[in-house]
């Protein structure tokens, strides 16, 4: 757990200071978290217990399913999100982000 949360805490250090140093020439730079996403490997790479686990992490009660986290990349890149930049956007389905 220790590698997971510094490798995810310099991503995001990268994010916001790469989004400051980029803003003047019009690029912007933002990162979203998900939380617990359903996806096909999952049954495959998960035991039964591991499985409930995913399942019940989230306040929610569920893991999101792909389309749900989507939308976050896409309003990220759309005319919606043009004042966006140094953004960590959750979808984490009520989780803590950090």
């Amino acid at each position: 757990m220790l590698v997971f949360a510094t490798t995810k805490g310099a991503i995001t250090t990268f994010t916001v200071d790469l989004a400051k140093l980029l803003a003047a020439q019009g690029i912007r730079v933002n990162r979203v978290v998900p939380g617990p996403v359903w996806t096909p490997p999952q049954p495959s790479t998960r035991t039964s217990d591991g499985l409930a686990k995913l399942a019940g992490d989230t306040p929610l009660g569920r893991p999101a399913q792909p389309a749900e986290v989507a939308p976050a990349y896409v309003l990220q890149t759309s005319d919606e999100g043009r004042d966006m930049t140094g953004v960590l956007l959750p979808v984490t389905g009520g989780m803590r982000m950090l």
